[in-house]
């Protein structure tokens, strides 16, 4: 009895790490807490109305996600523009991305190709913006891209590699929501139909090229925000 009372106990203090997570998530995601900003634990568990247990675990996973900071006997915070681990991350990206797009295009089956098509039109009807959401990409086209993304590499059939991918995507998703104001101008609704055009061409030389370019674009409007904040007073 006590056993299951413990396991029960359990599970509704996991639901409760989960929740707070995806609402502290979707809040630094909106902007709410801007970058650099504290996350105080015990402020934001009154917040929500949890322990602070709870909203310990829950920032612990954002840490994990790249999405906050652990401070030194300082609390935790939301990391800062001028953090060059985006850099670092771009440049990654930029590495490993081409390559394994160029084994999904040799690799890739028939129904590969559809699921690319797919991704595509869903991503090319969701829109960018939205009022609710401020300056930054909605969640639902964030959704919708990096679906599309993914399954461009998902003929590579290699998990590891998959894995690798998704790993750097979540550790960049901050900094990707943050350079999309940064670039109002940006085409890229016509990047990702050239990457989707050559994906289905079986070009894999031009889709890797054009790969790279798109991910260097969003590179050079991260490093503009981290010039930006170094100039500041």
């Amino acid at each position: 009895m006590t056993e299951a009372m413990d396991s029960s106990e359990q599970q509704g203090r996991r639901m409760l790490s989960e929740q707070a997570h995806a609402r502290l998530r979707s809040a630094i995601m909106r902007g709410e807490h801007p970058p650099g900003a504290p996350l105080k634990p015990q402020e934001l568990a009154k917040e929500q109305g949890v322990s602070l247990a709870v909203m310990r675990e829950a920032l612990l996973r954002l840490v994990g996600e790249g999405l906050a900071d652990r401070l030194p006997n300082r609390g935790f915070a939301v990391p800062a523009f001028s953090d060059r681990r985006w850099q670092q991350i771009a440049e990654a990206r930029q590495a490993v991305e081409p390559v394994v797009l160029r084994l999904s295009v040799e690799r890739g089956d028939l129904d590969w190709e559809a699921r690319v098509r797919a991704a595509h039109h869903r991503l090319a009807g969701t829109p960018m913006w939205s009022e609710d959401e401020g300056p930054y990409f909605s969640a639902a086209w964030s959704a919708a891209h990096y679906a599309f993304h993914r399954t461009l590499l998902e003929g590579c059939r290699n998990p590891v590699l998959l894995d690798t991918f998704d790993r750097m995507w979540t550790a960049s998703e901050l900094a990707r929501r943050w350079s999309g104001h940064r670039t109002p101008g940006r085409d890229a609704v016509g990047e990702h139909l050239l990457l989707e055009q050559a994906v289905l061409a079986r070009d894999a030389e031009t889709a890797a090229e054009v790969l790279t370019r798109h991910l260097a674009t969003t590179a050079a409007a991260l490093s503009a925000d981290c010039d930006e904040q170094k100039d500041m007073p």
